[in-house]
């Protein structure tokens, strides 16, 4: 296992974690979550991202259980708030409110003292944004979280953060949870500029784009797989045109001898803007797969490759587009 630095912050990560969005505490049983969770650390895995929404808090209890048995600073634990959690009207969003009230609870079904990374799951339209940077800030002067990050915020939103953080004195969000695939490079446009400039770390979700980039629907959809269970992959990543492409990315596999899903994850750690790819697993046998990767390094040509393949570079406005590349030659 290889581990990177959370940014430009001095914790450091694995190159792949483990985390628990439509698996533990609903999709898998426990005693296989448990399995998988004792395999990662096997592996190497340091790092292992849940939230308050996933199964409603079953997650987190979860991974609360099979913390009992672990030396807790041996591991970098993250949860999330943002979600409706109940039908209270403050039971959800970025209130100072809620994000003191969801901690707690967050804690106390993880079974610890403190999280590693507290997620604010989306941007609150509906809140003022100093308000939930001094509540996480907060946080942090309290000892019940090291560091707090974001999770699916526009680089616009994240630059507005770090600069009131900069104007207050306060500490600004320390890494972004975008999701982010060889499916889905929206971020690499936008995201990745400011990212540079805040020194933020990146730890996407969904690296797998729920299955698609491990090749198991080339030839179909299982009965068992998770898009059977909760039908959310959109159409444009699982089509015929999709799926083409993506038999001759794993042609390049099979040259390479590894998997698809292996191949998928190094091409995303080729970026050195990402600190971890959170995986989903629901059997040990994908978390020793998925962890081989961090050892793989994809060559430039093979980079190439894979991108020509599937021509899906993100590209800006026609206009500013033209500005752009202008600019990046002065």
């Amino acid at each position: 296992m290889k581990y990177r630095k959370l940014g430009k912050y001095g914790t450091r990560v694995s190159t792949i974690s483990l985390g628990g969005w439509l698996t533990y505490g609903g999709h898998v049983e426990d005693s296989n979550s448990l399995k998988c969770l004792e395999e990662a650390v096997n592996q190497g895995i340091n790092f292992i991202d849940v939230a308050d929404v996933y199964m409603k808090g079953e997650s987190e209890k979860v991974v609360g259980t099979f913390l009992k048995d672990q030396e807790r600073s041996d591991l970098v634990i993250s949860s999330k708030v943002f979600g409706k959690m109940s039908d209270n009207v403050n039971n959800k969003g970025l209130s100072k409110k809620h994000i003191y009230e969801s901690i707690d609870k967050s804690l106390d079904r993880l079974q610890t003292d403190y999280l590693d990374i507290y997620y604010a799951h989306r941007f609150d339209y509906h809140t003022p944004l100093e308000e939930t940077i001094r509540a996480f800030n907060h946080l942090i002067d309290e000892g019940k979280i090291m560091y707090y990050g974001t999770s699916t915020w526009f680089g616009a939103e994240l630059e507005r953060a770090y600069g009131i953080a900069r104007e207050y004195g306060l500490v600004p969000p320390s890494v972004e949870q975008p999701r982010y695939n060889l499916l889905d490079r929206h971020i690499e446009i936008e995201l990745f500029s400011t990212i540079n400039y805040t020194g933020m770390g990146v730890t996407p979700w969904s690296p797998l784009a729920q299955g698609i980039l491990s090749g198991k629907y080339n030839n179909g959809i299982p009965e068992d797989s998770r898009h059977k269970l909760v039908n959310e992959l959109p159409d444009r990543e699982l089509n015929d045109e999709v799926l083409g492409k993506l038999k001759k990315v794993d042609e390049i596999a099979k040259e390479l001898e590894i998997t698809m899903a292996q191949l998928s994850l190094a091409w995303g750690l080729s970026r050195p803007e990402i600190s971890s790819m959170i995986t989903g697993a629901s059997r040990p046998s994908q978390v020793t797969e998925n962890a081989a990767a961090a050892d793989i390094e994809l060559s430039t040509e093979v980079i190439n490759r894979i991108e020509e393949i599937m021509d899906n570079e993100p590209q800006y406005h026609p206009v500013y587009g033209v500005n752009y590349r202008a600019s990046k030659q002065l």
